[in-house]
């Protein structure tokens, strides 16, 4: 079985309901599997815990060495991705001497409160690392009807959620296109 990890980092939930819609997408290639992880906030670092309340194993090193496709997700804070996830990628020095992630796919989503708030600038600015770990970025091709029509979240550079003050849900459109990327990037992960 091929591995598809997913890690996220969420401070309201959002990222993470996407984080599970794309993991449907993975189930949803014959071969792959689907590995959810999440990060600590910044404050719990230090802590021994493995897990947060929800018993979702945090991100390790271990994680990216033992895996076929990469998949991060984040909220944007200011434009960026939030600190847990920079710190994590900050870490993976070690994988990038051993080219430890260098030609498998990957990819990237977000969740913003507003809708201008710099979804796509998160995007990239997740891509960056990875493209310097030699890995092979996908994003959402434009045959995918709902990135046509959706009047929420949706980019080509990968799934995208607008929460508005944190009640919404994720619309029929971000699901489809979250569910969509998953099984884009399982596809991409059984052909690599």
């Amino acid at each position: 079985m091929k591995k598809v990890l997913i890690i996220y980092y969420s401070n309201n939930g959002s990222t993470e309901k996407m984080s599970q819609k794309i993991a449907m997408g993975v189930k949803m290639v014959d071969g792959t599997e689907a590995i959810i992880r999440t990060l600590p906030k910044i404050s719990n670092v230090q802590n021994d815990e493995i897990a947060n309340n929800e018993n979702i194993l945090y991100a390790t090193n271990n994680d990216l060495s033992n895996c076929d496709g990469l998949i991060i997700g984040s909220p944007t804070h200011f434009g960026n991705m939030a600190a847990p996830m920079k710190l994590f990628l900050d870490g993976t020095t070690s994988e990038w001497f051993n080219n430890t992630l260098s030609g498998k796919p990957a990819g990237v989503f977000t969740s913003t409160s507003s809708m201008h708030g710099g979804q796509e600038t998160t995007l990239i600015t997740m891509m960056i690392p990875l493209l310097h770990h030699g890995m092979v970025i996908a994003g959402i091709p434009y045959s995918e009807k709902d990135l046509n029509e959706t009047r929420t979240g949706g980019t080509p550079y990968g799934p995208t959620h607008f929460s508005g003050n944190h009640k919404n849900q994720l619309s029929d459109n971000e699901t489809k296109l979250c569910m969509s990327f998953g099984k884009r990037i399982a596809q991409l992960t059984n052909k690599l």
